[in-house]
């Protein structure tokens, strides 16, 4: 109804509405679709864009729980001084970080804060000398104090009304921060998602659209033009009067059909703008593929359409396993290694069981294959080359 409303105020003004202007000069549907809805901007911080976009989008949070779950799934290996152990201390607690929460929960938690984010924070718990317990801060609730070096002397986190502050230099430490790279901040992560705020806006403006066009029976907007027999403009009561029964009498999807009662020189000109014209459908498509890309997704993943990169499914899901989750668990792996091995007191190190990720189940079978058809390599190197210490 305000685009209907405009489109009035252009044939009692003479001029045409702000909106239809600045489509004009950008020279495009996409344009008028952007300033018909109006877009809430999606933010580059934490609680933007989980408002925007794990909470408001589809898309991202499909892509953001895709990646997260596929990366809190992958099991651990434990190697203390190059030795594969199965029974530690570390591994218990990976199992089970909290009372509140399992090795799962917590994992998922922790890469859902990157990619949020950009930064995940791991607060230890001791007592008596020993770690007992492994909590996730929330990323907007902490602040980076730095020392007149510009380096962080401290972490503040702020909950419930309360600040405390955590050295950040500490033996053992008493903050693990996990970071993603960011081109212009020393200390700050940059959040995948933020990358692809201006997609989410669109997109998130495309379902709004969408959704005010069915609130309005699911029909172009139109024109209502005043053409009284002496000529003239209708007064402001008038005005207001018609659009006071417009909203209340033909707005919504209960009054869809309702036929439209004219009266005195009042006309109905119906217009009407083409999916081609909009290039809506494609607009919003393409909104979609940057968001899934922007977090490592295969668009296909998603059944997004209109990307043909990968050949088929299992391709798709080879290449998010090779492309971002391993990378993401392996950066993650490195610095829980050596968070922990300050801890425990020896050199340990974490990483993935390659052998239990179904997503590379095709890749490791082939590997045996051409492993086992090795002639030329005895039993021990066979075994080295599949991953075991022979």
């Amino acid at each position: 109804m305000g685009k209907m409303m405009d489109v009035m105020r252009y044939f009692r003004r003479g001029s045409a509405p702000e909106h239809a202007k600045s489509a004009s000069r950008r020279g495009g549907g996409l344009a008028l679709l952007m300033d018909a809805v109006a877009g809430r901007d999606a933010g580059r911080n934490y609680a933007g864009l989980a408002r925007a976009g794990f909470m408001g989008n589809p898309v991202a949070h499909r892509a953001v729980r895709l990646v997260a779950e596929a990366a809190a799934a992958v099991p651990w290996l434990l190697y203390a001084n190059d030795r594969e152990v199965e029974d530690h201390a570390a591994l218990t607690l990976l199992a089970r970080p909290n009372q509140r929460a399992t090795g799962a929960d917590f994992l998922e938690a922790l890469y859902g804060h990157l990619a949020l984010s950009g930064n995940a924070y791991v607060e230890p718990l001791r007592l008596g000398g020993r770690l007992r317990e492994l909590h996730l801060l929330r990323p907007d609730r902490v602040g980076i104090v730095e020392g007149p070096d510009g380096w962080p002397v401290a972490y503040d986190y702020r909950a419930g009304g309360v600040s405390r502050r955590i050295p950040a230099e500490a033996e053992p430490p008493a903050i693990l921060h996990l970071r993603l790279f960011h081109p212009l901040s020393d200390h700050d992560g940059f959040a995948p998602l933020a990358a692809a705020a201006g997609a989410l806006d669109l997109h998130n403006a495309a379902l709004r659209w969408n959704k005010g066009l069915l609130d309005n029976s699911a029909r172009p907007s139109g024109a209502l033009v005043y053409q009284p027999k002496e000529g003239g403009n209708l007064s402001p009561d008038q005005y207001e009067r018609l659009k006071d029964e417009l909203e209340q009498g033909y707005a919504g999807p209960m009054r869809a059909g309702r036929p439209l009662l004219l009266e005195g020189g009042l006309d109905w000109k119906a217009m009407s703008l083409s999916p081609r014209d909009l290039d809506f459908i494609e607009a919003r498509n393409g909104a979609a593929r940057d968001i899934a890309l922007s977090l490592g997704v295969p668009p296909m993943l998603l059944g997004i359409p209109g990307d043909n990169t990968y050949a088929n499914y299992q391709e798709a899901n080879r290449a998010l396993y090779r492309l971002t989750v391993l990378p993401l668990v392996r950066r993650t792996a490195q610095s829980l290694s050596l968070f922990l091995s300050q801890d425990y007191g020896e050199s340990l190190r974490l990483a993935p069981d390659l052998d239990q990720v179904e997503g590379l189940s095709l890749e490791r079978d082939a590997l045996w294959a051409r492993v086992g058809a090795a002639d030329f390599l005895s039993d021990e190197e066979k075994r080295q080359a599949v991953g075991y210490d022979g």
